[in-house]
């Protein structure tokens, strides 16, 4: 019998419990808003016994709420979010940025970070509803295929990159969608030599978006910020002939709020598929 790799058993210092909590939490989303206590313990792999502690021991701390047999969340689960765009005052900072983007380019604008195989949006400024999806603070989408993903995903060391990809989704979202590995790192390769990146309608038919980094005082990318419209209206061309120098420049003024100086400037042309 072969024997358990020791590195993914959790150490002395992890708490089950608090773990446990954490994933009914996130059992609760858009598809499942109010969930059974049934569900609850389906969707975590709990006993009901267990996912019952930990739901009235949330409910008792205000976090969720009953109806009936049906558990919810409450407003103040945000608390747990907002405590890190609290703790990153820069956000703050950068949300006239994007209102003054915005107003000059007349499409959404949005800021997010790299979480695994997301991204995950930390601020976002709406003009209207491009995606079917209604994208808000906290939202997640699929790195490899979102301008913000690439450009993120560019900077990751060759080895924790690859492991990425070797676990990342297989699905096709559209006709347009990259699903070649080696081109995958091709395109990823591109978007860090020139610092910037622009996706045409691969996550969602009809939507293209264009992205550029935000780096901290030492350089290192931390985040990052495009601007995404409809390809019947905005076009690739539009997108990088137009938008892609207003976008670079609020990137830069987002990334001097960080402490970052820019040394030289950013570059090339990519040629839009």
């Amino acid at each position: 019998m072969k024997e358990e790799d020791p590195t993914l058993r959790p150490s002395d210092s992890y708490v089950q419990s608090f773990a446990r909590g954490l994933e009914v939490i996130r059992s609760f989303g858009a598809a499942a808003p109010r969930q059974t206590l049934t569900e609850v313990a389906e969707a975590t792999g709990m006993t009901r016994a267990g996912a019952r502690r930990i739901l009235l021991t949330l409910q008792t701390l205000g976090y969720v709420r009953v109806e009936g047999r049906l558990f919810a969340l409450t407003p103040r689960i945000l608390d747990l979010g907002f405590a890190y765009l609290s703790s990153m005052p820069v956000w703050n900072l950068a949300q006239p940025v994007m209102d003054a983007l915005v107003e000059q380019t007349h499409e959404s604008c949005s800021i997010a970070v790299l979480d695994g195989q997301d991204v995950v949006y930390v601020l976002r400024v709406h003009t209207h509803k491009i995606m079917s999806t209604n994208l808000g603070i906290g939202s997640r989408l699929p790195s490899f295929w979102t301008s913000l993903g690439r450009v993120l995903l560019a900077e990751l060391p060759p080895q924790e990159l690859q492991a990425l990809l070797d676990s990342r989704d297989r699905t096709l979202f559209t006709r347009f969608t990259l699903q070649d590995d080696a081109q995958l790192l091709t395109e990823l390769a591109q978007v860090r030599a020139q610092g910037w990146c622009m996706l045409n309608q691969e996550l969602e038919e009809g939507l293209t978006s264009i992205a550029a980094p935000i780096r901290n005082a030492s350089g290192q990318v931390v985040a990052a910020m495009n601007i995404s419209g409809q390809a019947n209206r905005t076009t690739p061309d539009v997108m990088q002939g137009e938008l892609l120098p207003q976008l670079l420049q609020a990137a830069g003024r987002v990334s001097g709020l960080m402490g970052y100086q820019a040394g030289r400037a950013i570059g090339s042309k990519l040629t839009p598929r």
